[in-house]
């Protein structure tokens, strides 16, 4: 099959178009379930830019296709699964993706709605399935405020859609004014500068008392900041570290005014809770169908240009989510 494949991890520009046989068996943490999908446009994510370079906790060896997410058509599904073939749906590939067809991972698999064409789909379940667990993992409830970080980004923009399709005032920030229209059009009721004082902007929208929930997909020198952004009680969720450095934080702050840091890492807490999966799956698709969420696309390239989709994620200059087509077609 037709795939953009990496032969080596020094980086994306070790990736060119070629082959790989057709998936074999099932996916290496599917327990056994084969689920086999016909890829038609693959969403690419920081953890694949990580990939690349033999960087990120799940490697794979060479030659691979990268990619971990996909949106397309179900060939085959357990018997007992909640999806069959032929089903339209978007689903979480670990690796894979960029090939026409790739093995998914049924608990983290949505069906789309007639509405939701596939490069929409290919940037829904990671993105959302993250800021989801961000949400679950800070107890988010109707009426709390929120801050995104890195709010234009694949993440962010997830973050925001889902915070305020569920009730949440949402705070953005972001680095440039383009940027800033993404956030806005996500749904952020207030957008700050990341390069001015956006904690004191955050003090003077929230009446001097702080945010509930902080949702940092960034990390580095601003998480600090975060922690005084927080009102007494409140959460901050730590998702990534786009920013490359990983912050440290003084216990003593988490004391002071009754703060928590709470990790967001979906796949551990599902081998754990399972039940976590099923309830995710169940309320993305609701929200999809419903319109509450919309999966904000930037740019969209061919398969050939791999190199260049991951290209854009290391100089961060990702406007939404960076997607491939993998298929002319829908």
């Amino acid at each position: 099959m037709r795939a953009f494949v990496l032969h080596e991890t020094s980086g994306p520009d070790a990736g060119r178009i070629g082959t790989l046989p057709e998936p074999t068996g099932a996916h290496d943490w599917s327990g056994g379930r084969r689920l086999l999908i016909e890829v038609h446009a693959t969403g690419v994510s920081f953890p694949d830019l990580l990939q690349t370079r033999g960087q990120y906790q799940h490697a794979v060896p060479t030659p691979y296709a990268p990619g971990g997410e996909v949106a397309g058509i179900v060939l085959e599904a357990p018997a007992d699964s909640h999806l069959a073939p032929g089903d339209r749906v978007s689903s979480l590939t670990i690796w894979g993706g960029m090939a026409e067809q790739a093995l998914g991972l049924e608990q983290y698999t949505v069906k789309l709605p007639p509405t939701m064409d596939f490069e929409r789909g290919a940037a829904l379940i990671l993105n959302y399935s993250t800021a989801w667990f961000a949400l679950y993992r800070t107890d988010f409830a109707a009426g709390d405020s929120v801050l995104v970080h890195g709010a234009a980004g694949g993440v962010g923009t997830a973050t925001v859609q889902i915070a305020a399709a569920l009730g949440a005032r949402v705070l953005a920030v972001v680095s440039s004014a383009e940027k800033e229209q993404v956030a806005r059009q996500a749904g952020a009721a207030h957008v700050l500068r990341s390069g001015e004082d956006w904690l004191t902007a955050v003090r003077e929208v929230t009446d001097g008392r702080g945010v509930r929930i902080v949702v940092d997909p960034v990390g580095g020198d601003r998480f600090t900041d975060s922690l005084r952004a927080l009102d007494v009680g409140g959460r901050l969720a730590v998702v990534g570290f786009t920013a490359g450095e990983i912050p440290t934080v003084k216990v003593n702050r988490l004391l002071l005014r009754d703060l928590a840091v709470v990790g967001v890492a979906l796949a551990p807490y599902v081998a754990r809770y399972p039940e976590v999966a099923e309830r995710m799956t169940r309320e993305l698709e609701a929200l999809a169908a419903d319109g509450g969420i919309d999966p904000v696309v930037g740019d969209v390239l061919p398969l050939a240009e791999g190199t260049r989709a991951l290209r854009i994620l290391e100089e961060r200059s990702a406007l939404g989510k960076v997607v491939v087509r993998v298929r002319d077609t829908e």
